[in-house]
């Protein structure tokens, strides 16, 4: 659930490659040294290419590799408030930042209610940490539409390495990351395998995440095609239908045809009510008819062969019907309603097994929200092009909430969903409000202080 599940004791051998150790000193100390508006780039670089089990142990505390990033990046961002002629960290919060707060403060708090335990406690400190300390510095980083489309660049920049690197895994049959583990077996080296096709991973906890960024990718890089950057939008929509095809996973397949069905909506975006009423009402129609509930259909999703649709239905049957005993702050004992239901494959049942109802409608408001300043802005945009980019940006999220269903995020995929709120927020919610530029008026620090990264 977004680093919120809890996941007690981690990794009991961190391990860290001299080589990582390496790249994310390099990676610190441009995020030091380049301009402001630069530093968003090895950010998001180190966080995404550098494996999630890359860590080391102090105390009772994973440092992950991204956690480090994180830390200097919040060094680099509180000292840059220091110097003169420099941002302020103050901005007026909007509705997208309380409800991800709510949520993930709530969630947090609930989880070590219910397991009442110091490891639950020190776990969902790492959990906030990963959370605020993502969102709220790609918040700081990206303020105006000049940041939301270098963080795209870099993005799109990213997948076309991820891209080359699956490419190669397939031809090779070996993990490319697999070097970082020397001491790994012959088996550990080799690529999943689905009925005779190999699943590329790259950097990714395992395919469906790989498949899933660049299924989110592919309408992000295509925004770009309305800033004039047709080259690198071209170059973009490669990579991700790449990443996509070498992952060999439904999930990410049926992300990216939701990106695209959104794309194709354009042309009726003056019916989106219609749609979406039109939508609720069939598929209140299928549950009057069907001998099944109407999320059955999710084990129908299964677009490649051997996929497991039919575990993701069981998730969310079970969950619903357990409802009693995960309401309040989430259950103890999920694992043990039925076959695989420890592999909490859906980001919903996850946050709502985990920790409760109201965390779980306070995620769904965090969407809800952004698909709301996304609207408006659309509406309010005074270009075409500027109304084409927010379009595809809704789409990007449409495809992170179609991938939901069949993937809890876990590893450094929660990057590219954090940033792409933090561009929603840079670019969606100005221009939903009438302003002209992505930039709010400073309020008193007291009123508009952020959480910081802390251990």
């Amino acid at each position: 659930m977004l680093s919120l599940i809890p996941r007690f004791g981690g990794d009991p051998d961190p391990y860290v490659h001299p080589g990582v150790l390496i790249a994310v000193l390099a990676a610190s100390v441009l995020i030091l040294m380049l301009p402001r508006k630069q530093v968003m780039v090895p950010v998001l670089a180190a966080t995404l290419l550098i494996p999630f089990d890359q860590a080391v142990l102090i105390g009772p505390l994973h440092w992950t590799m991204l956690r480090i990033i994180l830390l200097v990046g919040w060094v680099r961002v509180l000292a840059s408030a220091r110097a003169p002629q420099q941002r302020s960290l103050s901005f007026r919060l909007n509705a997208i930042d309380k409800a991800l707060i709510a949520w993930a403060g709530i969630a947090a708090v609930n989880i070590v209610l219910l397991w009442q335990t110091s490891a639950a406690f020190i776990n969902q400190l790492g959990a906030l940490y990963n959370v605020f300390g993502i969102y709220f510095l790609a918040r700081f980083l990206i303020r105006d539409q000049e940041d939301a489309g270098r963080a795209i660049r870099t993005l799109t920049s990213i997948g076309i390495v991820v891209a080359a690197i699956m490419v190669l895994e397939q031809a090779s049959g070996q993990k490319v990351y697999a070097a970082l583990h020397d001491g790994q077996s012959a088996a550990g080296k080799a690529l999943w395998e689905r009925l005779g096709e190999l699943r590329a991973v790259a950097g990714f906890g395992n395919p469906v995440s790989a498949g899933v960024f660049g299924a989110t990718l592919m309408p992000l890089s295509l925004a770009l095609w309305w800033k004039n950057d047709k080259w690198t939008a071209g170059a973009g929509v490669c990579a991700a239908t790449a990443i996509v095809a070498a992952s060999v996973s439904s999930t990410p397949l049926l992300a990216y045809l939701a990106a695209m069905l959104g794309l194709c909506l354009w042309h009726l975006r003056r019916h989106l009510r219609l749609l979406r009423w039109g939508a609720v009402i069939s598929l209140l129609g299928l549950q009057l008819v069907m001998n099944a509930p109407v999320w059955a259909l999710i084990q129908r999703a299964g677009l490649i062969g051997g996929s497991s649709g039919y575990h993701r239905y069981i998730l969310v049957d079970r969950f619903f019907q357990h409802f009693g005993d995960w309401w309040l702050l989430g259950a103890r004992n999920a694992d043990q309603w039925g076959l695989l239901s420890y592999d909490i494959a859906n980001q919903y049942v996850g946050i709502g097994e985990s920790a409760g109802l109201l965390p779980f409608l306070l995620f769904i408001a965090v969407i809800v929200y952004a698909f709301k300043y996304l609207g408006r802005a659309r509406s309010l945009a005074r270009e075409a092009p500027e109304r084409r980019f927010v379009w595809a940006v809704g789409c990007a999220l449409f495809a992170h909430v179609v991938a939901f269903f069949g993937l809890s995020y876990f590893d450094q995929l929660m990057v590219s969903w954090y940033v792409l709120l933090a561009i929603i927020s840079a670019v969606a919610v100005p221009l939903a409000q009438g302003q002209p530029q992505a930039h709010t008026k400073a309020l008193p620090a007291r009123a508009t202080e952020m959480p910081q990264a802390t251990a």
